[in-house]
């Protein structure tokens, strides 16, 4: 246990890190999560097909794989960021946003029907229906999903140190090969640091899946 009392501004670097990767990632996958879920209804074609063929191939890709795409592959294509870090939120947010896209998806389908024929009916087109009546309707339903997907991504963000981003993974492995005497302290520490974050998120799901139930 001293080793990780002294080790607590590394666990706080990483920790640090870890945070911003999930908050950058998290904003950029809602922004571009929720882009393809209207997408995903569009009445243009094009854009439905373009939604579902992401969705499926992200989606079925193993994050490890997108990883090294953008590590790896995507500076030999002209991509040359100055660290590892930026390349890591592209991967975490391209991944994330195929299962953002799938609960706006839902959200959006469980608003009645009636409601997005009344506003054409009214002469709203399709973009100012999604933007005014659909999409307000929908979020409040997919709040406590889209906080499970984050939670995930805050998971998701230990695969950022395998690919040379000090994160709370990389620094339990960087800690653990340190001191191998103290392997088990240090994953609990590494452990605890995460857990800081996905409990109050769990418990702010589940707030919000209440307030939402009762206003139903």
């Amino acid at each position: 246990m001293d080793t990780v009392i002294d080790e607590l501004p590394l666990y706080w670097d990483g920790f640090t890190t870890t945070l911003a990767l999930t908050l950058l990632s998290a904003v950029i996958a809602l922004v571009v999560g929720t882009i393809l879920g209207a997408f995903r209804v569009s009445p243009v074609p094009t854009l439905r097909w373009f939604g579902t063929v992401y969705v499926e191939i992200v989606r079925n890709t193993p994050l490890t794989l997108v990883f090294i795409f953008f590590v790896f592959v995507a500076p030999q294509l002209g991509w040359t960021p100055s660290g590892f870090f930026a390349p890591a939120v592209v991967a975490l947010s391209v991944y994330t946003a195929a299962f953002v896209c799938e609960a706006v998806r839902s959200g959006i389908n469980s608003v009645g029907l009636g409601q997005a024929e009344a506003s054409r009916a009214i002469g709203l087109t399709f973009p100012q229906t999604l933007q005014l009546i659909v999409l307000p309707q929908a979020f409040r339903t997919v709040i406590p999903p889209l906080i499970n997907i984050f939670i995930a991504l805050t998971k998701n963000s230990s695969v950022a140190g395998g690919f040379f981003v000090a994160e709370l993974f990389g620094v339990g492995k960087q800690l653990a090969n340190a001191h191998p005497t103290d392997v088990i302290a240090v994953l609990l520490g590494v452990a605890a640091c995460y857990l800081v974050i996905t409990i109050p998120a769990g418990i702010f799901a589940g707030y919000v899946e209440r307030k939402v139930a009762f206003a139903r």
